[in-house]
């Protein structure tokens, strides 16, 4: 039975046998935190070719929104896949259904800046837009449409999606955050994808795993869990994630100035 995952390293885990040809897996470690980097350089394999970061927290702590280390590490790292020029950071999901609301939780604390260029620009502050769509049984219309349409009318150089991720591992729930300058292509739902194909500009997708397929663990296809404090995990994920995308997107400003801010 197939088990299914956003994870990069769970589908080509370092040192667990061969890799595909055109796939490349290296592992680092950066105070507490495990870095591993996939990148996958030819199309047709599992997942589309890019450049895959994941950052575990040890398997005995879970993400933690106050860790100022962790923060700049992600920032750093958000920073690092995002060209420069103005952003639209995307929260996708549904905001009513917690497994499934982390990515509308950020774009809400995200920095908006557009609109402001008259304050911002004299501070060196990127362009920056955000927003939360909903799914499209709510608004009827196409989540990549909606994007292309707004990173046409902002002249955005790229879209930052933010999504909750599936995982096949229970060690990597809200333990994980994983980054990929493939975009978001979730396997099976055409309906959550954005990349550079479908808006036009490279999407970075950012996220954390809020469930598991259960699968790994039992025999009943189909069946999906979460952790037993999943409203925590997903505050905590989503406070954590919009802190580092603020400060990758406005390096100019404190952290103390962003928390003001954005407050």
């Amino acid at each position: 039975m197939a088990i299914y995952t956003d994870i990069a390293p769970e589908i080509y885990p370092p040192g667990r046998g061969r890799v595909p040809e055109g796939v490349r897996c290296t592992v680092h470690q950066a105070g507490a935190c495990r870095i591993t980097r996939v990148r996958i350089e030819r199309d047709g394999l599992a997942r589309p070719a890019g450049h895959y970061v994941t950052v575990e927290t040890p398997r005995t702590a879970a993400l933690d929104d106050q860790d100022e280390k962790l923060t700049a590490l992600l920032a750093r790292e958000v920073a690092e896949m995002l060209p420069p020029g103005p952003v639209l950071v995307v929260g996708v999901g549904n905001r009513r259904v917690t497994a499934d609301a982390l990515g509308p939780r950020v774009a809400g604390q995200v920095l908006v800046t557009r609109g402001l260029e008259t304050v911002a620009a004299p501070l060196g502050l990127r362009t920056v837009a955000s927003i939360a769509p909903g799914p499209g049984g709510v608004t009827g219309l196409a989540l990549a449409g909606i994007v292309a349409a707004l990173v046409k009318e902002m002249d955005a150089a790229a879209v930052l999606a933010v999504d909750s991720l599936a995982c096949a591992g229970p060690e990597r729930l809200g333990r994980s955050v994983q980054l990929a300058d493939a975009g978001l292509r979730p396997a099976g739902d055409t309906a959550r994808s954005l990349t550079r194909d479908t808006v036009g500009v490279p999407v970075v997708a950012l996220g954390i795993p809020t469930m598991m397929d259960a699968g790994a663990v039992c025999s009943v296809p189909g069946l999906v869990v979460t952790p037993r404090d999943l409203d925590g995990l997903v505050r905590r994920g989503s406070n954590l994630l919009a802190r580092a995308v603020n400060r990758a997107l406005q390096p100019r400003l404190t952290p103390a100035e962003l928390g003001r801010l954005v407050s």
